[in-house]
């Protein structure tokens, strides 16, 4: 049995990228960016072609197959790399404060994000309840602030599907900015 390292890396190199493009393929077409997703898709499957091309014409190279393995698992790896760098989309939060008295609305809304309070009754009693909309590159930071603020907070998060009009369209967009360009966020 004859190794070729570069062929394997090929191998290797083209399953990465193949699962890598898989990944944003399908978080483009989860987040309903319907003109890239199909771009994307037509690279994805024109490279998967060509990398499942070179492992069967020689499937008797176990070695080829492992590359193609390696190369399948560190590009999902990858992907999760790069779906969580383009963090595209929004992301809601529910933020369950133990204090109906806390000021961490108003904190919050001072470093530009929007946000909705309102009450409800816990098993222990009275609770601030807030509905904060950001997007998805500022979320760990959100979480962060939440947690420097109100160390007590209960958070929950998800991905809306649909979000029109409101306040956090227009102004909480400007008023990020302006922190922005002060050099307060």
């Amino acid at each position: 049995m004859d190794t070729n390292f570069q062929f394997l890396g090929l191998i290797f190199i083209i399953n990465l990228a193949y699962v890598a493009l898989n990944t944003i393929r399908f978080m483009l077409t989860m987040k309903g960016y319907r003109l890239i997703a199909p771009l994307v898709s037509m690279v994805e499957i024109t490279i998967y072609i060509v990398g499942l091309g070179l492992v069967l014409d020689r499937l008797d190279n176990f070695l080829n197959i492992a590359a193609y393995a390696l190369g399948y698992g560190v590009g999902i790896a990858v992907g999760i790399q790069i779906e969580e760098y383009l963090a595209l989309g929004h992301i809601m939060v529910t933020a369950i404060v133990p204090d109906v008295k806390s000021e961490i609305a108003e904190a919050l809304r001072d470093l530009g994000y929007g946000v909705t309070t309102s009450y409800a009754l816990g098993k222990e009693g009275d609770r601030l309840v807030l509905e904060i909309l950001t997007t998805r590159k500022s979320e760990r930071k959100l979480y962060k602030q939440i947690s420097e603020i109100e160390s007590k907070a209960f958070v929950i998060s998800y991905e809306p599907k649909y979000i029109s009009g409101g306040f956090w369209t227009k102004k909480v967009k400007k008023r990020r900015n302006a922190l922005k360009q002060r050099g307060e966020l």
